[in-house]
């Protein structure tokens, strides 16, 4: 009998043991704030009477155009002292203005996509009844 309590007191002793071990401290898991794109960025796709599509992609806070035209891609910096929104770089120049987008080489004044966009008509005019 003695034995037997004992044996069981020893049995009671390991479990309380093991059953009052704490779990280890978990490890901080640190969340960086992740910075939002602020950007102002516009996306327009253009095809022209020829079937020739470009590809426009304009960073206002940046000033940077990126424009995709058969397969290629020009990266161009805005021009304040050209009228609406211009953009250029040493060889390329794209403005839209007043409804027509232009994409042009400059050294050679060689047009590569020309689109004048319809002008959106207004509804009817509603006229006042006496």
């Amino acid at each position: 009998m003695k034995k037997f309590l004992t044996s069981i007191l020893l049995g009671l002793a390991v479990l309380s043991s093991t059953a009052c071990k704490h779990p280890g401290k978990e490890a901080e898991t640190v969340t960086a704030a992740v910075p939002e794109n602020a950007d102002d960025i516009s996306k327009n796709v253009y095809v022209d009477s020829y079937g020739e599509k470009i590809e426009v992609t304009i960073n206002n806070t940046k000033n940077i155009a990126t424009v995709h035209l058969n397969g290629k891609t020009y990266d161009l910096k805005k021009s304040d002292a050209l009228p609406e929104y211009t953009a250029t770089n040493e060889e390329y120049q794209y403005s839209e203005i007043k409804g027509n987008v232009t994409f042009l080489k400059k050294n050679v004044d060689m047009v590569l996509f020309h689109l004048k966009q319809a002008k959106k008509e207004s509804g009817p005019a509603k006229m006042a009844s006496y």
